[in-house]
C-alpha cells in the first residue's frame, strides 16, 4: 500500500535546515557566476532532444505530446540551453554566458538538482576549470579535480582496434593483458610528472592530445588535481578536455568542452545534493 504522504523513491524533499542550506549554497554559487558575467536562464522541464545528450536512453522518462511526438523529462540541461539561446533567443540577446538552477529527471522517479553554466562560443577550457576551482574554494572544500581528454580514449580504441566499451567501463585488466609498455605507462598517469613521461613514449598519433591535456592542466590554479587521460565520460556531447570533481565516491561536478550544432562551447554542472553532503559532512 502506498500512502498519500509518501514520496516516490529517488525524488527530493528539502525542509528546515536542509532547505536553508540548499538556498545558501545556490545563492553563494550564483553570486560567483554573476560576478563572472553569467546571467540566469530556466529551461522547460520537457524536451524533444534528450536522447542526444544521454548515452543510456533507458534512463529517459518519455511520453508523447499532442502531435504524438516523443517528449522526455529533462535529463540534462546543456544542449537545450545552447539551442534555446542560439536558435530561439539569438536575435534578442548577445549574451554568451548563462547559468541555471534546476533539477534533472531520470527513470523511474529520480530527481537531482543542478547548478550549471554554459559559456557559448568559447573554447579555452582552462577558464571554466579555474571558475570551477574558485567555486570549490569559496565553498571551503578541496575535492579531487580529475582532468581528462575524451579524444584520447577514442584515438586509442581505434589505434589498438579495441572496443571503446572497455574504456567506458574502466576495464583496466583487459588493457594490461595487451602487454604494451607505453599503454601500461599511460594507464598509470596521475599527475603532471607521470603525464610528461608518458608523452615521451606514446605513438605520435596520441602526442598532440596528450600535450593539450598537459598544457591545460598546468593552467589550472588548484592543488588537488588528478590527471586521467584514459577516462571516458557518459555524456554524448563532451568531445575534448573533460573533467569531474569527486569526493568520497560522490561526483560533485562534471564539465568540459563540447560542440552543439557546430558551435563550440564550455560548461559544467554542479550536483547540489552531493555538494550538500560534502559541506554538511
Amino acid at each position: 500500500m502506498i500512502f498519500e504522504h509518501e514520496i516516490p523513491k529517488g525524488s527530493r524533499l528539502y525542509f528546515g535546515k536542509t532547505a536553508k542550506a540548499k538556498r545558501v549554497l545556490e545563492n553563494r554559487v550564483c553570486d560567483i557566476l554573476e560576478d563572472n558575467g553569467f546571467e540566469e536562464i530556466l529551461t522547460p522541464n520537457f524536451s524533444y532532444s534528450q536522447h542526444q545528450s544521454i548515452t543510456d536512453e533507458k534512463k529517459l522518462i518519455k511520453f508523447s505530446d499532442e502531435e504524438n511526438e516523443q517528449v522526455s523529462l529533462r535529463a540534462d540541461s546543456t544542449l537545450d540551453v545552447v539551442r534555446i539561446i542560439t536558435k530561439r533567443l539569438g536575435r534578442t540577446t548577445k549574451q554568451k554566458k548563462w547559468f541555471y538552477i534546476q533539477p534533472v529527471f531520470s527513470y523511474p522517479s529520480c530527481e537531482d538538482y543542478q547548478i550549471g553554466c554554459e559559456w557559448i562560443e568559447h573554447d579555452n577550457i582552462s577558464d571554466i576549470l579555474n571558475l570551477t576551482a574558485n567555486i570549490l574554494k569559496a565553498l571551503n572544500i578541496e575535492p579531487i579535480l580529475q582532468i581528462s581528454n575524451i579524444k584520447i580514449p577514442r584515438i586509442l580504441a581505434k589505434e589498438l582496434n579495441i572496443d571503446i566499451e572497455l574504456l567506458k567501463n574502466g576495464d583496466i585488466s583487459k588493457l594490461l593483458e595487451l602487454k604494451i609498455s607505453w599503454l601500461d605507462k599511460l594507464l598509470r598517469v596521475q599527475d603532471i610528472k607521470s603525464l610528461e613521461e608518458a608523452i615521451k613514449l606514446v605513438p605520435d598519433i596520441l602526442k598532440d592530445e596528450l600535450q593539450k591535456l598537459l598544457e591545460k592542466s598546468l593552467e589550472v590554479k588548484y592543488s588537488n588535481i588528478i590527471i586521467a587521460p584514459l577516462y571516458y565520460g557518459s555524456l554524448k556531447y563532451y568531445n575534448d578536455i573533460y573533467y569531474r570533481v569527486i569526493e568520497k565516491n560522490f561526483v560533485l561536478c562534471r564539465g568540459g568542452m563540447y560542440e552543439a550544432d557546430g558551435i563550440s562551447s564550455l560548461g559544467f554542472a554542479l550536483y547540489t545534493d552531493n555538494l550538500l553532503k560534502m559541506i554538511e559532512g
